[in-house]
């Protein structure tokens, strides 16, 4: 890695496009401000702005981050059209706010169509672009968009030594490619897992849940590949849950296409079954739902958080579904179909078998610093060039720059 020579402070715009974006970059944000020789900009964009998401950017101001810009990019219909019409909305507006903010590189996280909007703009504009998660399978049209994303950046921060392998097998150059993990494993180290009863019943509709006690979070997203079936997934997700009767928290699902019919599955549910047991939340502050995702019996769903940060609690997981096909999954993760007797059979065997141990696979909590110490030592660059055409050095042969966290030297505390 070449070190930069400015004396300048280095403007760093982090892009937000969700809550998960969120939840995973605010220990980062809070590295880049602190750091002496980097200047963080802001810009929220994707469901961090709309009303019906809750408007996530209240919570980024909030937690005290100035946002420095906002962009309205989500073209309504819950479709694939839709998705692909907001893409090239997005690159619109991502190109106006670059334009207007000038940073001196951007950095993303994830798979986000919102994001690789992001990318196509500030790749188009000649600005270097830093990639958080790259390297990952993951299924469904993300695993696509998380490659793409890949492809236009220049730095790369993956979450695991896998990660890193696989990136440099697309042809990224190793020197570029930066040992990291998953900050949101910093969340959950700093974490203080006391849940107040308030968290969950200050928001959201349903039944009173006793934190206190045993109880399952659920999260389903449509999986954009398979678009048509959401619904009856869901449905058959929402009948293992009648079956199994444990107080459930769910959390509605992302604006990926199929979302409207997840939403719909779940209102209906609700109102034809009655379930004394269900209480539904639109959105909840990063810390929050870790400390839920920390206290629940098990997680239930397709959500990612349930790969990688359920596995630093030891929370046991249900994944259903094919939407973390391929995934890099720890212990704590129990694979099913999207039928309801295998659904239930699964979560009545997770809730008896109990915690796991925890797990640093995705991230030993001390991510943040060294992601805001390589963004202020590096030099950005505009060219990309494919490693393997350059240079003779075998995929194989390549080791990531350390340190990666070795699994007995986790500081992880399990849940009592």
């Amino acid at each position: 890695m070449t070190l930069s020579n400015t004396n300048k402070r280095r403007k760093i715009c982090v892009v937000l496009v969700d809550r998960a974006n969120y939840g995973r970059l605010k220990p980062v944000m809070r590295a880049i401000a602190a750091h002496p020789a980097l200047e963080l900009q802001v810009l929220a964009a994707g469901t961090m702005v709309l009303e019906r998401f809750d408007q996530p950017v209240r919570q980024v101001r909030a937690d005290g981050f100035p946002v420095d810009g906002e962009a309205f990019i989500e073209v309504e219909g819950s479709n694939p059209a839709t998705m692909a019409k907001s893409v090239g909305f997005a690159v619109v507006e991502f190109a106006s706010e670059f334009q207007r903010l000038k940073p001196d590189l951007v950095l993303l996280i994830g798979d986000r169509y919102e994001a690789l909007a992001a990318a196509i703009a500030a790749a188009y504009m000649n600005l270097c672009i830093a990639h958080i998660q790259g390297g990952e399978v993951s299924g469904s049209i993300d695993e696509s968009a998380r490659h793409a994303i890949s492809k236009f950046a220049h730095f790369h921060f993956p979450s695991t030594r896998r990660s890193a392998e696989y990136l440099v097998r697309m042809g990224e150059r190793p020197e570029t490619i930066l040992a990291t993990g998953c900050p949101s494993s910093d969340i959950a180290r700093m974490l203080d897992r006391d849940l107040r009863p308030e968290t969950i019943v200050s928001r959201g509709s349903g039944a009173l849940i006793d934190v206190n006690a045993p109880f399952l979070l659920v999260i389903f997203h449509p999986t954009t590949t398979e678009f048509g079936g959401e619904q009856r997934q869901v449905e058959e997700l929402l009948a293992a849950l009648h079956t199994v009767q444990m107080p459930t928290i769910l959390l509605w699902p992302n604006i990926d296409a199929g979302s409207d019919r997840v939403s719909k599955a779940i209102r209906v549910f609700r109102e034809r079954a009655r379930p004394t047991w269900l209480r539904t939340l639109v959105n909840l502050p990063p810390e929050d739902y870790l400390k839920v995702l920390a206290r629940a019996a098990c997680a239930v769903g397709n959500s990612s958080s349930f790969v990688r940060d359920a596995s630093y609690f030891g929370t046991p997981v249900v994944l259903v579904g094919r939407r973390q096909e391929g995934r890099e999954t720890d212990v704590h993760v129990t694979r099913v179909l999207p039928l309801a007797g295998e659904i239930a059979r699964a979560i009545t065997q997770q809730v008896a078998r109990g915690r796991y141990a925890p797990s640093t696979l995705y991230g030993d909590g001390y991510v943040s610093e060294r992601i805001a110490a390589a963004l202020a030592e590096l030099k950005p660059y505009v060219q990309k060039r494919l490693h393997y055409v350059y240079e003779e050095a075998s995929a194989q042969e390549f080791v990531p720059a350390g340190p990666w966290p070795e699994e007995e030297e986790a500081e992880c505390v399990s849940l009592a």
